[in-house]
Protein backbone atom coordinates (compact mmCIF):
# COMPACT_ATOMS: atom_id res chain seq x y z
CA UNK A 1 0.00 0.00 0.00
CA UNK A 2 1.38 3.35 -1.00
CA UNK A 3 0.65 6.04 1.53
CA UNK A 4 2.28 8.88 -0.40
CA UNK A 5 0.90 11.30 -2.94
CA UNK A 6 1.89 9.88 -6.32
CA UNK A 7 1.31 13.25 -7.96
CA UNK A 8 4.37 14.67 -6.23
CA UNK A 9 7.03 15.29 -8.90
CA UNK A 10 9.87 13.80 -6.81
CA UNK A 11 8.03 10.47 -6.60
CA UNK A 12 7.27 10.16 -10.29
CA UNK A 13 9.58 7.68 -12.10
CA UNK A 14 10.58 10.31 -14.65
CA UNK A 15 11.59 12.72 -11.90
CA UNK A 16 13.57 10.04 -10.11
CA UNK A 17 15.48 9.26 -13.31
CA UNK A 18 16.25 12.93 -13.89
CA UNK A 19 17.58 13.17 -10.34
CA UNK A 20 19.88 10.21 -10.86
CA UNK A 21 21.12 11.53 -14.19
CA UNK A 22 21.77 14.85 -12.45
CA UNK A 23 23.92 13.11 -9.87
CA UNK A 24 25.96 11.45 -12.62
CA UNK A 25 26.25 14.68 -14.62
CA UNK A 26 27.55 16.48 -11.53
CA UNK A 27 30.86 14.70 -12.11
CA UNK A 28 31.41 13.92 -8.43
CA UNK A 29 31.52 10.56 -6.70
CA UNK A 30 28.34 9.64 -4.82
CA UNK A 31 27.51 6.67 -2.61
CA UNK A 32 24.78 4.18 -3.46
CA UNK A 33 24.11 1.54 -0.77
CA UNK A 34 22.70 -1.79 -1.87
CA UNK A 35 19.28 -2.97 -0.71
CA UNK A 36 17.55 -6.31 -1.01
CA UNK A 37 14.03 -5.37 0.04
CA UNK A 38 11.67 -2.48 0.68
CA UNK A 39 12.61 -2.13 4.35
CA UNK A 40 16.25 -1.68 3.42
CA UNK A 41 15.28 1.00 0.91
CA UNK A 42 13.34 2.89 3.58
CA UNK A 43 16.37 2.82 5.85
CA UNK A 44 18.70 4.03 3.09
CA UNK A 45 16.33 6.89 2.29
CA UNK A 46 15.92 7.86 5.94
CA UNK A 47 19.71 7.87 6.35
CA UNK A 48 19.87 10.63 3.72
CA UNK A 49 21.33 8.86 0.69
CA UNK A 50 20.41 10.04 -2.81
CA UNK A 51 19.87 6.63 -4.47
CA UNK A 52 19.70 2.92 -3.74
CA UNK A 53 21.01 -0.13 -5.58
CA UNK A 54 18.80 -3.22 -5.88
CA UNK A 55 21.44 -5.91 -5.77
CA UNK A 56 20.76 -9.13 -7.64
CA UNK A 57 22.95 -11.02 -5.18
CA UNK A 58 21.07 -9.51 -2.26
CA UNK A 59 17.64 -10.34 -3.69
CA UNK A 60 18.75 -13.92 -4.44
CA UNK A 61 20.30 -14.30 -0.98
CA UNK A 62 17.34 -12.84 0.93
CA UNK A 63 14.34 -13.91 -1.18
CA UNK A 64 15.59 -17.34 -2.22
CA UNK A 65 18.10 -18.10 0.51
CA UNK A 66 20.54 -19.05 -2.26
CA UNK A 67 23.90 -17.79 -3.58
CA UNK A 68 24.32 -15.37 -6.48
CA UNK A 69 24.46 -18.01 -9.24
CA UNK A 70 21.92 -16.74 -11.77
CA UNK A 71 18.99 -18.41 -9.97
CA UNK A 72 16.82 -15.30 -9.70
CA UNK A 73 14.15 -14.89 -12.41
CA UNK A 74 13.08 -11.75 -14.23
CA UNK A 75 9.60 -11.77 -12.68
CA UNK A 76 11.06 -12.14 -9.18
CA UNK A 77 13.38 -9.19 -9.79
CA UNK A 78 10.61 -7.05 -11.31
CA UNK A 79 8.36 -7.75 -8.30
CA UNK A 80 11.15 -6.87 -5.89
CA UNK A 81 11.86 -3.64 -7.80
CA UNK A 82 8.20 -2.61 -7.76
CA UNK A 83 7.96 -3.20 -4.01
CA UNK A 84 11.07 -1.11 -3.35
CA UNK A 85 9.88 1.67 -5.67
CA UNK A 86 6.58 1.77 -3.78
CA UNK A 87 8.28 2.06 -0.40
CA UNK A 88 10.67 4.94 -1.06
CA UNK A 89 11.19 7.99 -3.24
CA UNK A 90 14.80 7.25 -4.16
CA UNK A 91 16.11 6.66 -7.68
CA UNK A 92 16.78 2.93 -7.99
CA UNK A 93 19.71 1.33 -9.78
CA UNK A 94 18.67 -2.24 -10.62
CA UNK A 95 21.09 -5.10 -11.21
CA UNK A 96 19.63 -7.14 -14.09
CA UNK A 97 22.57 -9.58 -14.19
CA UNK A 98 23.03 -10.82 -17.79
CA UNK A 99 19.62 -9.54 -18.89
CA UNK A 100 17.96 -12.97 -18.54
CA UNK A 101 18.93 -14.24 -21.98
CA UNK A 102 20.03 -12.93 -25.37
CA UNK A 103 19.56 -9.42 -26.75
CA UNK A 104 15.86 -10.00 -27.40
CA UNK A 105 15.41 -11.09 -23.79
CA UNK A 106 17.30 -7.98 -22.69
CA UNK A 107 14.85 -5.84 -24.66
CA UNK A 108 11.93 -7.34 -22.73
CA UNK A 109 13.82 -7.15 -19.44
CA UNK A 110 14.36 -3.41 -19.84
CA UNK A 111 10.68 -2.84 -20.58
CA UNK A 112 9.64 -4.75 -17.46
CA UNK A 113 12.20 -3.27 -15.09
CA UNK A 114 11.58 0.27 -16.31
CA UNK A 115 7.83 -0.17 -15.70
CA UNK A 116 8.64 -1.53 -12.24
CA UNK A 117 10.29 1.78 -11.33
CA UNK A 118 13.99 1.56 -12.17
CA UNK A 119 16.02 4.71 -12.73
CA UNK A 120 19.03 2.78 -14.03
CA UNK A 121 19.83 -0.78 -15.06
CA UNK A 122 23.14 -2.60 -14.83
CA UNK A 123 23.83 -5.36 -17.34
CA UNK A 124 26.93 -7.56 -17.35
CA UNK A 125 28.83 -9.66 -19.89
CA UNK A 126 29.00 -12.98 -18.04
CA UNK A 127 27.94 -16.28 -19.53
CA UNK A 128 24.56 -17.41 -18.19
CA UNK A 129 24.14 -18.74 -15.54
CA UNK A 130 26.26 -15.97 -14.06
CA UNK A 131 28.13 -15.94 -10.77
CA UNK A 132 28.82 -13.23 -8.23
CA UNK A 133 31.49 -10.95 -9.62
CA UNK A 134 33.81 -11.87 -6.75
CA UNK A 135 33.47 -15.66 -7.18
CA UNK A 136 35.97 -17.83 -8.99
CA UNK A 137 35.10 -19.69 -12.19
CA UNK A 138 33.31 -16.91 -14.09
CA UNK A 139 33.15 -16.80 -17.88
CA UNK A 140 32.35 -13.91 -20.21
CA UNK A 141 30.50 -13.87 -23.52
CA UNK A 142 32.04 -12.50 -26.70
CA UNK A 143 32.17 -8.74 -27.08
CA UNK A 144 29.86 -8.65 -30.16
CA UNK A 145 27.14 -10.49 -28.22
CA UNK A 146 27.47 -8.10 -25.29
CA UNK A 147 27.32 -5.08 -27.58
CA UNK A 148 24.07 -6.45 -28.99
CA UNK A 149 22.70 -6.53 -25.45
CA UNK A 150 23.83 -2.98 -24.77
CA UNK A 151 22.17 -1.76 -27.98
CA UNK A 152 18.98 -3.66 -27.11
CA UNK A 153 18.91 -2.06 -23.65
CA UNK A 154 19.35 1.43 -25.10
CA UNK A 155 16.65 0.86 -27.73
CA UNK A 156 14.15 -0.67 -25.31
CA UNK A 157 13.94 2.17 -22.81
CA UNK A 158 10.92 4.44 -23.03
CA UNK A 159 12.53 7.20 -20.99
CA UNK A 160 15.90 8.39 -22.34
CA UNK A 161 16.84 9.28 -18.76
CA UNK A 162 16.81 5.59 -17.79
CA UNK A 163 20.55 5.05 -17.37
CA UNK A 164 22.18 1.97 -18.88
CA UNK A 165 25.23 0.78 -16.97
CA UNK A 166 27.35 -1.70 -18.92
CA UNK A 167 29.46 -3.95 -16.73
CA UNK A 168 32.31 -6.25 -17.67
CA UNK A 169 33.59 -9.12 -15.54
CA UNK A 170 36.52 -9.74 -17.86
CA UNK A 171 39.19 -8.40 -15.47
CA UNK A 172 39.14 -11.61 -13.44
CA UNK A 173 38.68 -13.84 -16.51
CA UNK A 174 40.67 -12.61 -19.50
CA UNK A 175 42.61 -9.81 -17.81
CA UNK A 176 42.33 -6.07 -17.23
CA UNK A 177 43.45 -5.12 -20.74
CA UNK A 178 40.48 -6.98 -22.22
CA UNK A 179 38.17 -5.50 -19.58
CA UNK A 180 39.27 -1.97 -20.46
CA UNK A 181 38.87 -2.67 -24.19
CA UNK A 182 35.36 -3.96 -23.56
CA UNK A 183 34.47 -0.95 -21.42
CA UNK A 184 35.69 1.37 -24.17
CA UNK A 185 33.49 -0.49 -26.66
CA UNK A 186 30.51 -0.10 -24.30
CA UNK A 187 31.15 3.65 -24.20
CA UNK A 188 31.25 3.81 -28.00
CA UNK A 189 27.99 1.82 -28.13
CA UNK A 190 26.28 4.51 -26.05
CA UNK A 191 26.29 3.15 -22.49
CA UNK A 192 25.68 5.91 -19.95
CA UNK A 193 28.11 4.47 -17.39
CA UNK A 194 30.69 1.70 -17.45
CA UNK A 195 31.54 -0.71 -14.67
CA UNK A 196 34.67 -2.88 -14.55
CA UNK A 197 33.96 -5.39 -11.79
CA UNK A 198 36.47 -6.91 -9.35
CA UNK A 199 39.74 -5.06 -10.02
CA UNK A 200 42.34 -6.61 -7.76
CA UNK A 201 44.71 -3.74 -6.97
CA UNK A 202 44.84 0.01 -6.59
CA UNK A 203 46.84 0.17 -9.83
CA UNK A 204 43.99 -1.62 -11.62
CA UNK A 205 41.51 0.91 -10.25
CA UNK A 206 43.70 3.78 -11.44
CA UNK A 207 43.72 2.31 -14.95
CA UNK A 208 39.93 1.96 -14.91
CA UNK A 209 39.69 5.58 -13.83
CA UNK A 210 41.18 6.66 -17.16
CA UNK A 211 38.12 5.50 -19.12
CA UNK A 212 36.42 8.49 -20.80
CA UNK A 213 32.91 8.10 -19.36
CA UNK A 214 31.15 8.07 -15.98
CA UNK A 215 32.35 5.03 -14.06
CA UNK A 216 31.00 2.74 -11.34
CA UNK A 217 33.08 1.21 -8.56
CA UNK A 218 31.74 -1.62 -6.42
CA UNK A 219 33.14 -2.13 -2.93
CA UNK A 220 32.47 -5.65 -1.63
CA UNK A 221 33.58 -6.32 1.93
CA UNK A 222 35.73 -9.45 1.72
CA UNK A 223 35.77 -9.35 -2.08
CA UNK A 224 38.56 -8.92 -4.61
CA UNK A 225 38.60 -5.11 -4.75
CA UNK A 226 40.63 -3.01 -2.29
CA UNK A 227 38.57 -0.58 -0.24
CA UNK A 228 39.48 2.97 -1.24
CA UNK A 229 37.97 6.03 0.39
CA UNK A 230 35.34 8.18 -1.28
CA UNK A 231 37.85 11.03 -1.48
CA UNK A 232 40.28 8.81 -3.39
CA UNK A 233 37.64 7.50 -5.79
CA UNK A 234 36.30 11.02 -6.36
CA UNK A 235 39.78 12.31 -7.12
CA UNK A 236 40.26 9.49 -9.62
CA UNK A 237 37.05 10.48 -11.41
CA UNK A 238 34.61 7.75 -10.40
CA UNK A 239 30.94 8.62 -10.32
CA UNK A 240 28.76 5.94 -8.67
CA UNK A 241 30.28 4.06 -5.74
CA UNK A 242 28.34 0.97 -4.74
CA UNK A 243 28.39 -0.78 -1.40
CA UNK A 244 26.23 -3.48 -2.91
CA UNK A 245 25.83 -5.92 -0.06
CA UNK A 246 27.16 -4.23 3.07
CA UNK A 247 23.64 -3.88 4.52
CA UNK A 248 22.95 -7.56 3.87
CA UNK A 249 26.26 -8.61 5.42
CA UNK A 250 25.64 -6.70 8.64
CA UNK A 251 22.08 -8.06 8.75
CA UNK A 252 23.42 -11.62 8.66
CA UNK A 253 26.01 -10.88 11.35
CA UNK A 254 23.48 -9.13 13.61
CA UNK A 255 20.86 -11.87 13.32
CA UNK A 256 23.49 -14.53 14.00
CA UNK A 257 24.58 -12.66 17.12
CA UNK A 258 20.99 -12.29 18.38
CA UNK A 259 20.14 -15.93 17.74
CA UNK A 260 23.31 -17.02 19.50
CA UNK A 261 22.31 -15.06 22.61
CA UNK A 262 18.74 -16.39 22.45
CA UNK A 263 19.92 -19.97 22.00
CA UNK A 264 22.52 -19.85 24.76
CA UNK A 265 20.64 -17.68 27.25
CA UNK A 266 17.04 -18.65 26.57
CA UNK A 267 15.95 -15.01 26.48
CA UNK A 268 17.12 -11.57 25.35
CA UNK A 269 17.38 -10.13 28.87
CA UNK A 270 20.26 -7.67 28.84
CA UNK A 271 20.35 -7.63 25.04
CA UNK A 272 17.24 -5.48 24.50
CA UNK A 273 19.18 -2.26 24.00
CA UNK A 274 20.85 -3.78 20.93
CA UNK A 275 17.49 -3.96 19.15
CA UNK A 276 15.45 -1.22 17.50
CA UNK A 277 12.62 -0.34 19.86
CA UNK A 278 9.02 -1.15 19.02
CA UNK A 279 8.30 2.56 18.45
CA UNK A 280 11.40 3.02 16.32
CA UNK A 281 10.34 0.11 14.11
CA UNK A 282 6.92 1.70 13.53
CA UNK A 283 8.54 5.04 12.72
CA UNK A 284 10.82 3.45 10.11
CA UNK A 285 7.81 1.77 8.51
CA UNK A 286 5.77 4.97 8.31
CA UNK A 287 3.05 3.93 10.74
CA UNK A 288 2.02 7.57 11.20
CA UNK A 289 1.12 7.80 7.51
CA UNK A 290 -1.17 4.78 7.80
CA UNK A 291 -2.77 6.18 10.95
CA UNK A 292 -3.53 9.43 9.11
CA UNK A 293 -5.11 7.47 6.26
CA UNK A 294 -7.31 5.58 8.72
CA UNK A 295 -8.49 8.88 10.16
CA UNK A 296 -9.06 10.44 6.74
CA UNK A 297 -11.25 7.61 5.49
CA UNK A 298 -12.87 6.54 8.74
CA UNK A 299 -16.27 8.13 7.99
CA UNK A 300 -16.47 7.04 4.36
Amino acid sequence: MDTKNTSQPDRHPVSRRKRLRGLVDRDEAFLVPGVHNALGARLVEQAGFDAAYITGAGVANSHLGMPDLGLLTLTELAEATARVADACDLPLVVDIDTGFGNAVNVYRTIRMIERAGASAVQIEDQVFPKKCGHFEGKQVIGLPEMLGKVHAALDARDDPDLLVIARTDAAAVTGLDDALARAQAFIEAGADLVFVEAPGTRADIERIASLPAPKVMNIVIGGRTPMLSMAELDAMGFSMVLYANACLQITIASIQELLGVLRNQGSLIGFENRLASFDERQKVLGMEDFTELEKRYADG
